[in-house]
Formats: C-alpha cells, sequence, structure tokens
C-alpha cells in the first residue's frame, strides 16, 4: 500500500482557507455538561440482523447516528486539526483512504483527547455498544478522514466509490463523528455487508453526532456525498475494558498510516497491560484456592497459559521489522 508524499497533496489548500478565522477557540478546556449533546441511545443493527450472530465481543453491530458533541465541541476539534503544524506532521495518504491525519492526540489537539478520554464520553460509547469499552491507545484517538468536493463527479468524496474501500477495521469497535456541515449533504452514509452478501446502508450522521460500529467483525465502507464541500470525520477506536474478554485487534491496516516507533510502543504497551492484568487475575484466584486448602487447578492453569501464548504470539505477528516509517 503506498503512501502519497505529505509535500503533494491536493487537499491541503482547499482545507488551509479555513484556518485563518478559526485562530481564537485553540484554548478551549473540554467540559462535558457544556460539550457533551447526548440525550438517549439510538436505535441499533445488531449482529444477528445481519447474520453473524455469536461472532465478535457485543451483540451490537452499528447504532443509527445520535448527538454526542456540541457545535462549540466541534469548532473547537476542527481549529485543532486544521493547524499547520498537524498537517505537516500528522498526513498520510494510501490507497484505502486519500487523506487522513494520524497522531496528533494529545500533543497537537489537547481539547480532543480530554474529550474522548473523558469517562462520561467513554460510557455514552460503551452503553451503545453493549460491552464496557475504553481507548484502545492514544495514536487512535480522534483520527481524521477528509474528503473534498471532485467537480468533475459533483461529489464530496476521496475516490471513485467511497470515502474508503470495504473493510474491516484492525480495532474491536470504532466511534465515528461527523465534523462537517451535512444539513446539505446527500449520501455520506455507511454501507455494512451482511452474511448473505446484501449491503445496508446507515444514514450519515449531522455535525457532531455519532455512529459506534464494530468494525473488527463487519465489512463496511464509507460511501461518497453530494452537495458538499467537504466531508470530515473523526475516528476513535475502542478494544474492552475488561482484559479477560476476547480482543482480536491487529495492526494490518494501522501499520502503513502511522510513525512505526510510536505505534510499536503503544501496541506493545497495551497488550503488555492487558496480559499482566490477566496474570494478576490468575495469581489472586490460585491464592485463594491454595489458601483453602485446595488442589491446584492445573488443567486451568494450562488453558490460560495456552491462551497467552497465542495472545503473545499475535501480538509479536504484528510487529514488523525492518519495514522502514511512514
Amino acid at each position: 500500500m503506498d503512501v502519497q508524499s505529505r509535500t503533494d497533496f491536493k487537499f491541503k489548500p482547499i482545507i488551509n482557507d479555513t484556518l485563518r478565522s478559526a485562530e481564537n477557540t485553540s484554548h478551549t478546556t473540554f467540559d462535558a455538561k457544556r460539550h457533551l449533546s447526548f440525550t438517549e441511545s439510538p436505535k441499533v443493527l445488531t449482529m444477528k440482523d445481519i447474520g453473524a450472530e455469536n461472532t465478535g465481543i457485543s451483540p451490537v453491530a452499528v447504532s443509527e447516528p445520535f448527538p454526542l458533541f456540541t457545535q462549540e465541541a466541534i469548532l473547537a476539534m476542527r481549529t485543532e486539526i486544521l493547524k499547520p503544524e498537524v498537517w505537516e506532521n500528522c498526513l498520510y495518504s494510501t490507497e484505502f483512504a486519500a487523506c487522513q491525519l494520524r497522531g496528533h492526540c494529545p500533543k497537537y489537539a489537547p481539547f480532543m483527547y480530554d474529550a474522548w478520554k473523558d469517562p462520561r464520553t467513554i460510557s455514552i460509547v460503551s452503553k451503545i455498544a453493549g460491552i464496557d469499552l475504553v481507548p484502545i491507545v492514544d495514536y487512535e484517538i480522534g483520527n481524521i478522514n477528509i474528503a473534498v468536493a471532485d467537480e468533475s463527479r459533483k461529489s464530496v468524496t476521496g475516490d471513485t466509490a467511497g470515502v474508503t474501500h470495504l473493510h474491516r477495521d484492525s480495532y474491536p469497535f470504532v466511534c465515528v463523528v461527523m465534523m462537517s456541515d451535512a444539513s446539505n449533504m446527500v449520501g455520506g452514509e455507511t454501507a455494512v455487508k451482511t452474511a448473505s452478501g446484501e449491503i445496508i446502508k446507515v444514514r450519515g450522521p449531522q455535525m457532531g453526532c455519532a455512529v459506534v460500529l464494530q468494525g473488527r467483525y463487519i465489512d463496511h465502507q464509507a460511501l461518497a456525498a453530494t452537495r458538499g464541500s467537504e466531508r470530515i470525520t473523526m475516528i476513535t477506536a475502542y478494544r474492552p475494558r475488561d482484559p479477560m474478554l476476547q480482543d482480536d485487534s491487529v495492526l494490518t491496516s494501522i501499520r502503513p498510516i502511522s510513525n512505526l516507533s510510536e505505534i510499536y510502543f503503544q501496541w506493545s504497551d497495551y497488550r503488555l497491560e492487558v496480559l499482566e492484568e490477566r496474570i494478576r487475575a490468575l495469581r489472586k484466584v490460585m491464592w485463594i484456592q491454595h489458601s483453602l486448602g485446595r488442589d491446584t487447578d492445573t488443567k486451568r492453569v494450562k488453558a490460560f497459559l495456552r491462551d497467552q501464548e497465542e495472545y503473545l504470539t499475535q501480538t509479536n505477528k504484528e510487529i514488523i521489522e525492518n519495514i522502514g516509517k511512514v
């Protein structure tokens, strides 16, 4: 997967035109009472609905759009991501998605980082996902996909079919937030492919609204839109909070669009943290059983060790040396 040069990028001059008028909100501090607009849980499409029952870590496949951040919050976040230093240091382009900003939290976007890390935001996303979640790593907080008007096709798109290609995510869950004014936009839905091959479209969100998606286990695509000058979406990835639960995360689609040193550090740290918590939990059970004079449950211990061998093997497999920095 080829990565386009950061100096040869057609979207940057268009977006830069909005920078000059957006410099006054860069020091806003996130306040959940002021900047969250969530009211009630939306309707959801279940894994059973798409023929994928007993797949994944939650019964929820994808939600309908719901209000998450206020307009003030979105404008503050736009200010942070449209700063020149973000485009100079965090811009990636691949065949998969034409324009992405990654790795800007928390260094260049502290407001955005605090918004996603706030316990109330995490609680909302978890409630809709049907499982207690946490952001997987800082590098995957507030990633940005950008598409702009293509005058030749009169659409807002990053390629000929959609903003992204049909794919599965590298992480269990994502929350996708619209950062553009979509009031006049036509299209822009999320397309979900069912087990039978049928395509179900989930309507696109309005500015500040979000969709929660179990993207690791669902083939999906962000479709192109018309009647809009831009389509900017913000994505944060999640894993289960409970370290004992299944975690099938990979870095397949992540390596080509990341600073490898940073993503490998954060990947290794989170995976080792999960392993540490799993070991601590088993040791606690072993000590309780031992103190009660019970025989050591060797079958349980050996099954645990086999599972952790597989977990470490997968963790190691995702770290590929000598492929260069993106």
